[in-house]
């Protein structure tokens, strides 16, 4: 099964929002279509209503992403389940289309949209290669974005399940962020160190002061 190309309409869908930053680019019925990517027979069917089925169902999309990353994989799977059981699929071997070098039809598994909306079909196919993805890979490889105040969902396909950040322009900017955090640390070591050293010099200097009062005089 198209697992890569499944799973990643869930994370096209989630990612259509940034809470953190109020935006939101799912505001119109071109903005469903694009969604589709290269299912454009797909996309046709989309219609104004299917912004308001899809905003729903990204919320819920990105509750099991947040699940998932926040350790919690037993809610992942049950919210997850909660939208396969609504959002059924017709799952159809396919490949008339994709020949092998010998000319015969390379045979896979196809999830065929047979829904009653645009909506419907989006989630019912986003909620299956989700699901395939969590099972073959494992819950922890869903995650969200740790780049403040970025939070959104990516895939981990990484060989030692490293990954932290939804793209390398977030990875930069956590690393120059948590550079420019070090060196304001050590910074303020430095200056908390020198402060007690001349706090330090200040004292010795005063009590040599009160000691040199407060010696007795000698006769001479």
């Amino acid at each position: 099964m198209e697992l890569a190309y499944y799973s990643d309409l869930a994370v096209r869908l989630v990612n259509s929002e940034e809470p953190s930053r109020g935006t939101d680019t799912l505001t119109s019925v071109e903005a469903v279509r694009a969604l589709f990517g290269e299912s454009r027979q797909a996309a046709r069917r989309a219609t104004d209503a299917d912004v308001t089925r899809l905003r729903s169902v990204r919320a819920r999309l990105r509750a099991v992403f947040e699940a998932a990353a926040e350790g919690d994989e037993v809610l992942a799977v049950d919210l997850l389940n909660a939208l396969l059981i609504e959002f059924p699929v017709s799952p159809q071997i396919s490949g008339h289309e994709i020949r092998d070098e010998d000319g015969r039809p390379k045979w896979h598994m196809h999830i065929a949209d047979y829904a009653a909306n645009a909506g419907a079909g989006y989630a019912a196919t986003a909620s299956m290669g989700l699901a395939f993805h969590l099972t073959e890979l494992g819950a922890d490889r869903l995650g969200i974005c740790e780049a403040s105040p970025c939070r959104n969902a990516y895939l981990d396909t990484s060989t030692n399940r490293s990954r932290r950040y939804c793209s390398d322009r977030c990875a930069t900017r956590a690393n120059v962020a948590a550079y420019r955090a070090r060196k304001r640390l050590d910074a303020e070591r430095t200056a908390d160190a020198e402060r007690g050293r001349r706090q330090d010099r200040e004292r010795t200097g005063r009590t040599a002061d009160t000691a040199q009062e407060t010696s007795p005089a000698t006769d001479r």
